[in-house]
């Protein structure tokens, strides 16, 4: 694994480990951090056989590093304003008239951007096809997933309290969350075009 990737693995792996000193809500944390793990493990085992852009590497690792943040305050409870008051005393949420904590809103949207360029180069080294159709390809795997994933939400809501449920789910009491993570998940695929590696397919099939 290069320096660089190997620098960006061990930033996600270390913010993971600082996330979990002391955790405020530890059943909600661990459920959310679960798929983390396995997004760690994956990363790493798919990089070895099918070798990743050190760009779309990083990116991923970004995420993950995001979403450990996310997880240790349930989204919902993420103090980012707070943050930007204190470092550059503005607050998003009195500039654009926020109610809710939109910091769930960012990982959906870092979902789709983040992903979509790895999704795409991926394609391409499994088939030998243009960049617009691994693009398409990407950014139906990117709403697919979205869509798995609200259905994971909405069973393992089904197995907790109500309170643990709202907790968990964060909807924050709107019964459009579910649409509007995806929808902003696919928004973040798109946007991802300009990332992507647009040098002629090698269809570099390893053995």
């Amino acid at each position: 694994m290069a320096g660089t990737k190997r620098a960006a693995l061990l930033f996600a792996i270390a913010v993971f480990a600082i996330t979990w000193i002391a955790p405020r809500w530890p059943l909600e944390q661990a459920l959310h951090s679960s798929l983390t793990v396995v997004g760690l493990i994956w990363l790493v085992v798919h990089d070895r056989r099918w070798s990743m852009r050190t760009f779309d590497f990083a990116a991923i690792c970004l995420f993950i590093a995001v979403h450990c943040v996310a997880a240790r305050w349930l989204y919902s409870n993420v103090p980012y304003d707070r943050w930007m008051v204190e470092l550059f005393d503005w607050s998003p949420q009195a500039a654009f008239g926020w109610e809710r904590n939109h910091f769930d809103r960012l990982i959906h949207l870092m979902f789709g951007l983040c992903f979509a360029p790895a999704l795409a180069a991926h394609a391409r080294q499994r088939w030998s096809i243009g960049t617009g159709q691994a693009f398409a390809l990407a950014v139906l795997a990117i709403m697919a997933a979205s869509l798995v994933y609200e259905w994971l939400e909405w069973a393992i809501a089904l197995l907790l309290s109500p309170e643990a449920a709202e907790a968990y789910n964060g909807q924050q009491g709107d019964p459009w969350d579910a649409h509007m993570d995806m929808l902003l998940a696919t928004l973040g695929a798109g946007l991802s075009w300009p990332w992507l590696d647009h040098r002629p397919s090698r269809n570099a099939t390893p053995p």
